[in-house]
């Protein structure tokens, strides 16, 4: 199996735990709690800042000292769009589940730490449609770049069953503003319906990596640095949350030149 790729440890509690230590890198870090009514995650953020995100359920919410009181309006990522909470470095947060709960973990560096925990309500968040043909896919900006955060961006997708995505290639390796940002990402992928799978390659211009993976339910794909498209299997819809990061917090991609002629394609 691919170094690449994250499986779930179980189905309860902290099932995938990526920090920049385990993942060998420096930026990003993601972890994904599955949690039944009752249950509580918490953590103090330290030197990192922390977007929760609400991937499916309802919660009790507190961080930074304020309390969110419950949050969360979908019970699938495939029907509508997420609540999240932004938590700043040197922060407390707990989140109690209400009903069945999956919370996302999402963070980076925050030496900083000035802003204040906020919720990211549904109503707040935008929502867009990229691509055209069997290359649409449906885009919610959680935390772009033209929102607070010290570190972080977070996005989620919902590519239909049969369809590409972050297609045509592109990647986000180099500190070479404002041609191209480096960027860390992880990949949070879910299939609807849960058995089934779809693909995904990384892979640098000179192949010193090229891997090519099948991903479940559940599963996480780390991207340091490369070309990564996706493809949705026929049947089955693919959702992915993803958490990028790096030493300037700005989405400036490099398409791989050999594929450019799509986007004239339309």
């Amino acid at each position: 199996m691919s170094s690449l790729l994250v499986k779930p440890k179980g189905d309860h509690g902290r099932i995938t735990n990526i920090t920049p230590q385990n993942a060998g890198w420096g930026y990003v870090g993601f972890d994904l709690h599955r949690l039944r009514p009752g249950e509580t995650a918490g953590d103090e953020t330290g030197g990192r800042e922390v977007c929760l995100v609400l991937v499916s359920g309802k919660a009790t919410v507190s961080a930074g000292g304020d309390e969110f009181g419950l949050l969360g309006e979908r019970m699938s990522p495939f029907d509508g769009v997420p609540a999240a909470v932004y938590v700043p470095g040197n922060a407390n947060w707990s989140v109690t589940a209400e009903t069945d709960l999956e919370l996302a973990v999402c963070s980076a560096p925050d030496t900083v730490g000035d802003l204040p925990a906020r919720v990211i309500s549904p109503a707040d968040l935008n929502k867009e449609t990229r691509g055209s043909g069997t290359n649409t896919r449906y885009v919610t900006n959680i935390l772009p770049e033209d929102q607070p955060a010290q570190s972080l961006l977070v996005v989620e997708v919902i590519t239909p069953g049969g369809h590409t995505s972050s297609y045509p290639p592109h990647k986000h390796d180099q500190d070479n503003l404002p041609h191209e940002s480096q960027l860390e990402e992880t990949y949070y992928h879910r299939l609807n319906p849960p058995q089934g799978f779809g693909f995904q390659r990384v892979y640098t211009d000179d192949r010193s990596l090229d891997e090519s993976m099948a991903v479940e339910n559940g599963d996480v794909t780390l991207v340091p640095k490369g070309y990564h498209p996706c493809a949705a299997c026929h049947g089955y819809d693919l959702y992915y949350l993803n958490v990028m990061a790096g030493p300037r917090r700005t989405w400036k991609f490099h398409n791989a030149p050999e594929h450019e002629w799509l986007f004239k394609a339309g």
